[in-house]
């Protein structure tokens, strides 16, 4: 029988927070055996209704929240938050997306909720963080890998920054530095006892993200946008056409690999200028965008199949979820497919997620699960804020 990784077994979470960077974090620690109860405001979080759908839910709502428990409270009336005050006694780590403040506005500012709950371990994730000039600032993922120097980087050098098809700063800059920052603390409450406050701010964990360039940064050194080793000045390192309009990425930032795809390609004679900079640079960049114009992807494909000169074709989303590569990190649950995270043991070990639960299903269970009062949780219901 295979041995289920479920270090967080036992570890209740729960989660205030909407759209992606906090229930994609609350995923990944359900993915580690956590049991997920998801608070959600009337009418749900809007992701819920987000296109595409399936069978009425939105599709990335149904990957990110399958297996979490569902309840619906108003925490702008005073009976929801005291409902959520009494339910942070079960709890051990509680994460929320909202503007700075706003948990003040309900009563639930975290010096009161660490004063009465010391060993809760909060999470808040922000665009600019809790504290300084611009911790009321909106913003959103463009906003945020724009003001960290990131996509200024991005795109060639004689056309705008290209946008990038991802939300980095919500996930590598917001959800994974959380996701670190908890197991650390997990941790430090294990030998102390007491949890404590991570503020995450989503346009700092973006900066962080270009820790290889910002160290030439902060000695001075800028490389212009689409003239730098690795934006896409180097012959070798790069993306380059096809004769069918679609795109082969060349990451051939080794010598070898280079010269070895320039036998490969029928240009022997463009060997040792990977490197290349200035107009010689331009010169056989200009050269091999020539020759991998010349036939269509599946042919270059073939050229350079079992070959070390670290070229891949640029696929479609289509394309990668087909791939054998990722098959086992999308499971099917209930026909809904749920992207999940590898967390370096076999996806089989790794606890599968439970069904999508309809908004509000788990209320009075999920609450009493938690150790709150029946008599709280019906007055909260009374008056409206439980839904």
């Amino acid at each position: 029988m295979t041995a289920t990784f479920a270090p967080l077994r036992g570890t209740v979470v729960l989660d205030l927070s909407r759209y992606l960077p906090g229930p994609l974090l609350t995923r990944i620690l359900a993915d580690l055996g956590a049991t997920v109860v998801r608070i959600e405001p009337p009418g749900g979080d809007t992701l819920r209704h987000v296109p595409p759908h399936q069978d009425g839910v939105g599709v990335s709502y149904a990957s990110l929240n399958a297996g979490k428990r569902s309840v619906v409270l108003d925490l702008k009336r005073p009976e929801g938050a005291a409902v959520l005050h009494a339910a942070l006694a079960g709890v051990d780590v509680l994460v929320e997306g909202f503007r700075p403040g706003v948990l003040d506005r309900f009563g639930l500012s975290w010096d009161a909720l660490l004063a009465r709950h010391p060993r809760l371990i909060g999470v808040s994730l922000s665009g600019y963080g809790q504290a300084g000039p611009d911790r009321l600032k909106a913003g959103h993922d463009l906003s945020y890998v724009a003001r960290a120097g990131l996509l200024g980087t991005w795109g060639p050098a004689d056309g705008p920054p290209a946008v990038p098809g991802t939300p980095l700063a919500d996930v590598a800059g917001g959800t994974w530095p959380a996701a670190l920052g908890v197991l650390a603390a997990l941790l430090e409450r294990a030998q102390t006892g007491r949890g404590r406050h991570l503020d995450v701010a989503l346009a700092r964990g973006a900066f962080a993200l270009g820790a290889y360039g910002m160290a030439a940064a902060a000695v001075g050194h800028a490389e212009p946008r689409g003239a730098g080793m690795l934006t896409g000045g180097v012959p070798c390192y790069r993306c380059y056409a096809t004769q069918d309009g679609r795109h082969l990425a060349v990451a051939a930032l080794e010598p070898p690999f280079f010269d070895r795809l320039c036998v490969l390609v029928g240009r022997p004679d463009l060997q040792g200028s990977g490197y290349a900079l200035g107009a010689d640079g331009a010169r056989v960049q200009a050269e091999l965008e020539g020759v991998f114009a010349s036939r269509p992807l599946a042919a270059w494909l073939e050229a350079v199949a079992g070959e070390d000169v670290c070229v891949e074709p640029v696929a479609t989303p289509v394309e990668a979820v087909a791939d054998p590569l990722f098959s086992d990190l999308v499971a099917h649950v209930d026909g809904r497919p749920v992207v999940r995270v590898p967390l370096g043991v076999p996806m089989t070990e790794v606890p599968a997620p439970g069904p999508l639960r309809a908004l509000g299903a788990d209320g009075e269970e999920a609450l009493g699960a938690l150790g709150v009062d029946a008599e709280l949780v019906a007055a909260a219901r009374a008056a409206g804020a439980l839904g």
